[in-house]
């Protein structure tokens, strides 16, 4: 499978922590596994809370920690003429439309759904906006499915269940949705391998695929890891650094939360290599969350 390419893409709004480093060395050994490149792309796109500082820091923190990638790095932010491009595209379709709908009268309107309020279409039939307004992608109901290699079969309506969601904000900045998917097409990614939290969006990226004309990918969402309180690690739950911790340890960590079998080596490099060699897709378990390790939690 040297076809094989997969990514690691953080947004760079904090230090590295136990739950970025997760999805970094799933994708990494995966990529490894098949012989394939592993990237690094800094997913940006909202500069109003990433930090260059951050992304440096990253950066440190995954060198030091032995995961080397393939190629320039990507970063989303000096990337805004290829969204704009894809976005005209769609508006030249006529599969986009300016929406001025705030959030409140949204959440006024709106059905709960997968992912917060469902948006109603209020501004789809709408008369030409001139004024400040944000982008949105047309949706219907016809099921989108994949089957992710660890979580399994998902299916989703996206009129019903999300509804015509952003591609560009009212500010101007390009949403997540439209720069990941540019992105995995101007990599060539054919495997995605990132945290559980990214599931329900999937099936969104997976219709701009569609409309792009951009190839589908192989999809596997890895358990997120969660507090004692059983909160997603972030910068707002106050999430640990990985920096300081002890890498060989941190790696052992890694693999158990992940269902992997723990290398005999006892160097960084080497244990990465063996841990590539025997990695494992069917032993990750079948669940969204996990608890963080002792070694995070003392």
């Amino acid at each position: 499978m040297s076809h094989y390419v997969g990514r690691f893409a953080p947004s760079p709004t904090g230090p590295l922590h136990f739950g970025s480093l997760i999805a970094a060395v799933a994708s990494y050994l995966g990529a490894r596994h098949h012989g394939g490149r592993w990237l690094v792309r800094m997913e940006d796109v909202d500069v109003t809370r990433c930090r260059r500082e951050w992304a440096d820091d990253i950066l440190i923190t995954l060198e030091r920690f032995g995961l080397e990638w393939d190629g320039e790095i990507l970063v989303q932010s000096e990337r805004g003429e290829f969204y704009r491009a894809a976005l005209e595209q769609l508006e030249n379709r006529r599969l986009v439309y300016r929406c001025t709908c705030s959030r409140r009268e949204i959440a006024d309107s709106a059905m709960e759904g997968l992912d917060g309020p469902v948006y109603p279409g209020t501004c789809r039939e709408a008369a030409r906006i001139e004024t400040p307004a944000a982008w949105r992608v047309i949706t219907d109901d016809q099921p989108i499915a994949f089957t992710d290699q660890i979580q399994g079969r998902i299916t989703q309506k996206l009129e019903s269940q999300i509804g015509d969601f952003v591609l560009q904000r009212r500010d101007a900045l390009f949403a997540y949705q439209l720069a990941v998917v540019v992105d995995d097409a101007a990599q060539n990614i054919t495997h995605a391998v990132r945290g559980a939290d990214l599931l329900d969006s999937t099936p969104r990226q997976i219709w701009l695929q569609r409309l792009l004309g951009f190839p589908d990918l192989i999809y596997a969402h890895v358990p997120v890891a969660v507090n004692e309180q059983g909160q997603k690690l972030s910068k707002q739950t106050l999430a640990r650094s990985v920096a300081d911790t002890d890498m060989r340890a941190l790696l052992s960590a890694v693999l158990a939360f992940l269902g992997q079998r723990q290398p005999q080596t006892d160097t960084l490099k080497t244990m990465l290599a063996e841990a590539a060699a025997n990695w494992d897709m069917q032993a990750i378990p079948r669940t969204r969350y996990g608890p963080i390790p002792r070694i995070l939690s003392a």
